[in-house]
């Protein structure tokens, strides 16, 4: 007797009614799935699906690239919005434009028929020629944490899945597939897990992603500890576990991956072949139960995602709506970053310019399709020379020759290409090629009234910045970023980004280095980017948390409302912000931590707060913000265990990590 079901009777098995208890309809419908059926779902075809099982009308789990847009090559060559990368979108400093991107990616990948998005990529900067640097947020553990957990409650509002990347410790490019992570347990804790850890205990993030690279000796598909017994166990994360794209090449056998609780194996079976699940069951070396757990995870993710519901009960999709480029440019126009300004050089005031040179590698390139898995098929992309030819049509002329504008704008940076801001090659050099450096330098002996616009996902070294007055850093802006810049150029938006990564005057002045040995050693441990340069009073070129605005802010009123503190206590530190300028603006009000005396070396300073305030000529508001024990607590390696000791705590408050406004203090009395 034939098992095959007609659509009607799949209709009125329990697992199909969206009424049911969601993990009833798990239950169910893993109770029916045969061995066999089971092998099959974990591991994927056709690149970025899971296998269909047609006997229980189980279709394809589809997922697609990537932390910025959906991927042409994941998507049947889709045209889709292009977002600013991820770095870009981390100098908002804006948790609220985290989540509006979150939901009008996935509104995206709904419309298209997927079901999960492979991000955020949330690994920490940690050096700075990383080539993936661009698809991440930041060095700092808690900025990380806060536009995370936004970012995937946006994605997942809309029954789309996050796909949390890449877990965990991978923060270069070189040698990815092989290389061995060896971190501290403090270092773990403190800087490199908070993001993951973050996204599954306050937005309940529905996938994660493994790494290519081992950690301390285990490689990501396989490492119980950071899967089972961490992510799950400890987190309490509910979801599915996939491999990145290949990264079970190097595993030596099926077994260690089912029990570290990896559910699926992509984009094809190496570990998970029918054969070889078949086999390791057979010999005892796994149970059918860790099977039937990894396998539930996926089942339950399917469900989340309406993959078995009624089309008419789940969000409705759309796609390159004005809607999603308005949110496009928002996040451009708050990402970028106002690095110098000498004497009010910007904004350009178009009634009193003639002429404009807009000229440099960049200025006329499109940025969209490099970059690796993240690359984006948008409708269009307004490249920086559009943008201000498009606000100075009919007011200033523009000119191709230095010599002859009154101004010159001049795009430069980096680009997609290997070896720059890609996946799969990190930098190989932090300053801009001799060739570049010429270029530059010509320009500016042609005429000196330039400003350098920077397209850039990482820091670069900047010979030439004391030879001109104006630097913005403009990220990769997306599609909308030749609008943004101009916005920002001419004083439509007043530049409110702050850096969320440290720009050091030269590479050596890093702590972290991209090595070519097959162990790195994460010597720097919890001495990331600031913490470093700050602890060890090493001057940046620009430090974390700074940009500068076309307004200025003071600070004032300084108030803790508790000066001693116990464990269960919470703190409110509050300050008022004044917009003291003639233009409205928006200023990232920071809060760091600085524990006076401990039995272990801590960070100079750690943000543990900030929050970005919108204010108008003259306006003042009050900023609050809250501390917990938690902020004041370091890893303890010795007791394992999270630790606040009794002392003082100096409490700053500042527009970045180097320029503190006001100081105050609270005892903590355990």
């Amino acid at each position: 007797m034939s098992e095959k079901r007609s659509n009607e009777e799949l209709s009125k098995l329990p697992f199909m009614d969206n009424n049911l208890d969601l993990e009833k309809r798990v239950e169910d419908l893993l109770g029916r799935l045969k061995l066999k059926e089971k092998f099959k779902l974990s591991s994927g075809t056709q690149f970025f699906l899971t296998k269909a099982i047609k006997r229980l009308g189980i279709p394809h789990f589809k997922m697609t690239d990537g932390p910025h847009g959906i991927g042409p090559h994941s998507s049947g060559d889709s045209v889709c919005t292009y977002f600013p990368v991820g770095v870009c979108r981390a100098a908002t400093w804006n948790p609220e434009l985290s989540e509006k991107f979150g939901v009008a990616v996935a509104q995206e990948v709904r419309d298209i028929g997927y079901h999960m998005l492979l991000g955020p990529g949330v690994n920490i900067q940690r050096a700075p020629h990383c080539g993936r640097n661009f698809e991440y947020q930041t060095e700092d553990p808690y900025l990380n944490s806060r536009l995370a957990v936004h970012c995937v409650k946006g994605i997942q509002s809309q029954r789309i899945a996050a796909c949390v990347k890449h877990y965990a410790c991978n923060n270069q490019e070189t040698n990815r597939l092989t290389c061995n992570s060896v971190v501290s347990e403090r270092a773990l804790q403190e800087i490199y897990l908070p993001a993951f850890k973050a996204t599954a205990c306050e937005a309940d993030a529905w996938s994660y992603m493994t790494c290519y690279n081992k950690v301390n000796g285990v490689y990501g598909s396989e490492h119980k500890n950071l899967l089972k017994e961490r992510l799950m166990e400890e987190w309490g994360f509910r979801g599915f576990v996939v491999t990145d794209w290949g990264a079970t090449q190097h595993i030596k056998t099926t077994e260690t991956c089912v029990e570290a609780g990896l559910s699926l194996e992509m984009p094809t079976a190496i570990k998970y072949t029918y054969k070889n699940m078949r086999d390791a069951l057979n010999k005892g070396k796994f149970t059918e139960q860790m099977l039937n757990e990894n396998i539930r995870r996926l089942l339950r993710v399917m469900f989340l995602t309406g993959v078995f519901d009624d089309p008419s009960t789940i969000p409705p999709g759309s796609r390159n709506t004005s809607e999603h480029q308005a949110v496009a440019r928002k996040i451009a126009e708050e990402g970028i970053v106002l690095l110098k300004n000498e004497d009010n050089f910007l904004p350009l005031d178009i009634n009193s310019i003639k002429k404009i040179a807009v000229i440099g590698p960049n200025a006329n390139k499109k940025m969209s399709r490099g970059g690796g898995s993240s690359q984006v098929k948008p409708p269009y992309e307004i490249k920086p020379i559009e943008g201000i030819q498009e606000k100075c049509k009919g007011k200033i002329e523009i000119v191709d020759t230095p010599s002859e504008a009154d101004v010159v704008i001049y795009v430069s940076g980096l680009n997609h290409r290997p070896h720059k801001d890609s996946e799969g090659s990190d930098r190989k050099r932090f300053h801009l090629t001799t060739s570049l450096l010429n270029r530059i330098n010509q320009a500016i002996q042609e005429n000196p009234k330039i400003i350098v616009v920077l397209i850039s996902g990482s820091p670069i070294g900047m010979d030439w910045i004391d030879k001109v007055p104006a630097v913005i850093e403009a990220w990769y802006p997306g599609m909308e970023g030749g609008h943004a810049i101009a916005s920002v150029l001419f004083g439509d938006v007043n530049p409110s980004g702050k850096l969320p990564i440290t720009f050091p005057k030269k590479l050596e002045d890093s702590p972290a280095q991209i090595v070519k040995d097959l162990e790195v050693n994460y010597d720097d441990g919890i001495f990331v980017g600031y913490r470093y340069f700050d602890t060890n009073n090493i001057e940046p070129l620009f430090p974390f948390g700074y940009g500068l605005s076309y307004t200025t802010f003071t600070y004032a009123n300084l108030n803790i409302n508790k000066e001693k503190m116990s464990e269960n206590d919470t703190i409110i530190v509050s300050v008022d912000i004044t917009n003291t300028g003639k233009r409205a603006g928006a200023e990232v009000v920071q809060l760091y931590v600085q524990d006076v005396e401990c039995s272990v070396d801590r960070p100079q300073k750690e943000l543990k707060g900030f929050e970005k305030v919108k204010l108008e000529p003259g306006e003042k508001k009050s900023v609050s913000l809250e501390l917990k024990k938690e902020d004041l607590s370091f890893f303890d390696e010795k007791s394992n265990t999270w630790k606040a000791e009794k002392g003082i705590f100096n409490i700053l408050i500042g527009s970045s990590s180097r320029d503190i406004r006001l100081e105050g203090k609270i005892e903590y009395v355990g």
